[in-house]
């Protein structure tokens, strides 16, 4: 087991977590052609055509900011959306973030790596003691074809924990590493500012198992934007951020010429969907001249998007590649606000996440003047939105509706595969034309 957590198989076979669920083979064999009237409900449905414009608008966002991009792919966990994330028609990346080791040997036996469309993949937590022999059994089968593991780290004590493993090896190897930094979230990495930030650098540049690869930071509050003003100081903050980190790391090097960096320059990794939204050749023209580093780009969300995305402004309606699909199962008049009627369907809290947004909803039904005013564990309530300037649809019991959620990622967690469907195709988005079976498990 070379010192893994996971067997050997777990390498070269389909994981136990998939032993019970129908193959990809069976599913198309059994959905290919059908109506989505047809399927079962609560569904994930997805519009391929949507998503690969999604993504073909974000290299270019990266183009003409002048970045390198680097796709994150933990909203979806699927090959079939990598290979669109990294390859559009505007351009195309071999860089990606994974939140699990599950999707990094996924990404692995889906042959990606193997083929050169992944060449570059970041663990996107700061690494703990009890993934390190996990990510080092990745980095040897990525060695095979030229690839590399990055890794990121934000405390000495994970430095001490990678040096110790290295330690116990007769070869020892470096770690190629992002240094993490915290534009204001809160949420991991330290402030440039912080007391503790130098702290960290000389752990990192002293130690003989760590090359610095760069810095990365991730603007989660930026999603609180709501027009691109807002989302582009977002971003001016991210670069800030990174952009400070790595001029007090090239100073702390001057001062100690024993020191190597190990690369150079640095890598100035920053992003979110809003302020990859909000990365413009504009934004570009606004950021300081003098960068200690090379701009690299990353995002997760923006091949889907939902609702969060939606109140950003940065995004319209006709750009959400996902659905929950939902049958009407009863209907209460009068129930409701000031005498209004409300609806139950059969997708709650497990279909659609408990996640809400500034709308305080939990999800908007499709051009009906509906929304998921409240929800249980296996249903949703349907309340008329008293505010919406649509027309407002009568439901019956039985029909279908489709569900934009507050936060793609989540949702989609929920379901053990997805119906996709093509805006652009024969079937005109209504015609199950692939099935993508996501990655579960950590």
């Amino acid at each position: 087991m070379s010192g893994s957590a996971f067997p050997t198989s777990f390498q070269t076979h389909t994981p136990y977590q998939f032993a019970s669920l129908p193959s990809k083979e069976a599913l198309l064999g059994e959905f290919r052609g059908k109506p989505l009237g047809s399927l079962r409900t609560p569904a994930i449905v997805i519009d391929r055509s949507v998503f690969a414009q999604n993504c073909a608008k974000m290299h270019s966002n990266a183009k003409e900011w002048g970045a390198s991009f680097r796709a994150h792919v933990k909203t979806h966990k699927t090959a079939e959306g990598v290979r669109l994330q990294l390859k559009s028609s505007t351009g195309q990346t071999s860089a990606i973030v994974v939140s699990t080791l599950m999707e990094a040997w996924q990404v692995v036996q889906a042959g990606l790596v193997a083929d050169g469309t992944v060449k570059d993949i970041l663990y996107g937590l700061p690494v703990a003691p009890n993934k390190i022999a996990d990510l080092a059994d990745l980095r040897d089968e990525l060695a095979r074809y030229n690839a590399v593991v990055r890794v990121l780290v934000d405390n000495p004590g994970q430095v001490r924990h990678l040096e110790q493993f290295e330690d116990g090896r007769d070869t020892p190897q470096l770690w190629s590493v992002f240094i993490k930094v915290d534009a204001g979230g809160k949420r991991a990495g330290l402030e440039p500012t912080s007391p503790y930030f130098e702290t960290l650098l000389t752990s990192v540049f002293t130690s003989t198992v760590i090359s610095v690869y760069g810095f990365y930071t991730h603007a989660g509050q930026s999603y609180a934007s709501t027009s691109l003003p807002e989302a582009s100081s977002f971003l001016s903050a991210e670069v800030d951020a990174v952009n400070t980190a790595a001029g007090f790391a090239l100073s702390l090097l001057a001062g100690t010429p024993d020191v190597a960096p190990r690369n150079t320059p640095f890598v100035l990794a920053v992003g979110s969907t809003p302020t990859a939204h909000a990365a413009t050749a504009e934004t570009r023209e606004k950021l300081a001249s003098l960068l200690n580093g090379t701009l690299e780009l990353h995002a997760g969300n923006y091949p889907l998007l939902d609702l969060q995305q939606l109140h950003t402004g940065l995004v319209n309606q006709r750009r959400v590649a996902q659905r929950v699909l939902a049958t009407i199962i009863s209907y209460y008049p009068g129930r409701g606000v000031e005498g209004t009627d409300e609806a139950m369907c059969d997708a709650g809290a497990i279909a659609m996440s408990k996640d809400t947004g500034p709308s305080g909803t939990f999800g908007e039904i499709v051009g009906t003047g509906w929304r998921l005013g409240r929800i249980s564990q296996e249903h949703g309530t349907l309340v008329q939105n008293l505010a919406s300037q649509q027309s407002l649809t009568k439901l019956n019991v039985g029909d279908l509706v489709q569900i934009v959620g507050q936060h793609a990622c989540l949702t989609l967690a929920a379901y053990p595969w997805y119906y996709v469907v093509d805006s652009e195709g024969e079937g005109v988005g209504l015609v199950v034309e692939d099935v993508w079976v996501p990655w579960k498990g950590w």
